[in-house]
């Protein structure tokens, strides 16, 4: 079915709105990862050996805002492009440390839960069912142009 039109347009219009708190919201996005699946920390070199979810850790900051940011511009970029557009470099990149780090199926799902959460947190009363399809949408054809990559990064390995 591909990218409509209105979907792009939903996610526009909220990574609009999130833009104005993105380091705010990219911190509720990664502790929502890490409250739902607590043994991710492990994966997170700047998280190991501490118990808390350190909220002025710089590196955690840098590295949610990073996430959040490439999901969701990457989102913007599909109907046009009919595809998830990140530079081939970075896509190797993040199939590389994504397959390093030992992600799997049931990580993505974690993520996209927290993204998913925290756009309706975001979002307030202007969240609606379209939306959230509109963001599932985005994320799911980004989480599989980074699952081709891993499967590729494993296959040449």
């Amino acid at each position: 079915m591909g990218f409509t039109e209105k979907q792009e347009s939903l996610v526009k219009e909220s990574w609009e709105v999130m833009k104005q708190n993105v380091s705010e919201l990219s911190l509720r996005f990664f502790t929502l990862i890490l409250n739902i699946a607590p043994s991710a920390k492990s994966m997170f070199s700047f998280l190991k050996n501490t118990d808390e979810i350190p909220q002025n850790n710089p590196k955690l900051k840098a590295h949610a805002v990073k996430v959040f940011k490439m999901t969701c511009e990457s989102a913007i970029q599909l109907r046009e492009k009919g595809k998830v557009v990140v530079a081939d470099t970075t896509l190797k990149w993040l199939g590389a440390v994504h397959l390093q780090k030992g992600v799997n199926d049931p990580h993505f799902e974690v993520v996209k839960e927290a993204l998913l959460r925290t756009v309706k947190e975001a979002m307030g009363e202007k969240w609606s069912e379209e939306m959230k399809g509109a963001w599932t949408e985005a994320y799911d054809q980004l989480a599989t142009a980074i699952k081709d990559e891993i499967k590729a990064e494993a296959a040449a390995a």
